[in-house]
């Protein structure tokens, strides 16, 4: 199927790296020319390189997220490169090691790296995509907002602010051709993850991957397909929520989580 995404303008924020890297490759093989972010002047530069290789369009940016300087410099770099943005996937999030006991100053550090960060980007491209009457904003959030830990409690607060903040994204958008969602996957195949997860496995006389992974669905973060997705796989998932063919997908909370929630 092809999913109308030839020559569309996407931007990826923390894309240098595990998810947004994924996402970044899946689609600029679909043909969008994607502005790959990362915080430091070449730090996206190797997954660009690898876009680049296979004769595809992508181009680094940078930019402190934490910022409207910052936020401007990305997307003022974007547009010099490939013109006004099309799509956003608002990837970048992180967690700040929080507990029970840290400064609620900390907690607005984690709020403002989950929450907003996508909206400063959000406000600055939607008068493009308003003029052009289309337009998809996708934040990626997370199903551990369903059963957090009680560690990092910012982290998990926070993204769990994204499913309203996407529905009410989407009805200051509503009749606009700009559509606003929010993905939510389980455990990903990053290479973090991953290392993690053998670490672990190793403890139990597991050694290779494919036995890791079987080991993690099962005792780490179970789901029903028991497969772990990898960044791609996440890809390919918000490269049909960004597509021509979603254009009646707006305000949802998509989980992309093998039934994890439920497993």
């Amino acid at each position: 199927m092809d999913l109308g995404l030839k020559g569309k303008v996407v931007l990826i924020s923390g894309g240098y790296r595990g998810t947004g890297a994924g996402t970044a490759q899946v689609l600029a093989a679909e043909g969008a020319k994607v502005a790959v972010h990362g915080f430091h002047v070449a730090q996206a530069d190797e997954v660009v390189a690898k876009i680049t290789a296979a004769n595809l369009d992508a181009a680094s940016v940078d930019g402190d997220l934490g910022t409207n300087a910052g936020v401007k410099r990305i997307v003022d770099q974007t547009t010099e490169a490939f013109g006004p943005i099309d799509i956003l996937v608002n990837n970048y999030g992180a967690p700040s090691q929080t507990n029970w006991d840290t400064s609620p100053d900390t907690w607005l550090e984690g709020w403002n790296k989950n929450v907003l960060s996508g909206v400063r980007l959000t406000q600055a491209v939607i008068p493009s995509m308003r003029e052009k009457k289309w337009g998809r904003i996708i934040f990626v959030g997370t199903i551990g907002t369903e059963k957090p830990s009680n560690k990092n409690p910012d982290y998990y607060s926070a993204k769990g602010a994204l499913p309203t903040l996407v529905r009410s994204l989407a009805r200051e958008l509503q009749g606009s051709g700009v559509t606003a969602n929010l993905v939510s996957p389980g455990m990903i195949a990053t290479d973090e993850v991953r290392e993690m997860v053998l670490r672990r496995a190793t403890r139990e006389g597991i050694d290779t991957w494919q036995e890791a992974e079987q080991w993690a669905v099962t005792n780490m973060m179970p789901n029903l397909t028991r497969r772990k997705p990898t960044p791609e796989d996440i890809g390919r998932f918000i490269a049909f929520v960004a597509s021509e063919a979603a254009w009646h997908l707006t305000a949802a909370d998509l989980k992309v989580d093998g039934g994890a929630v439920d497993a």
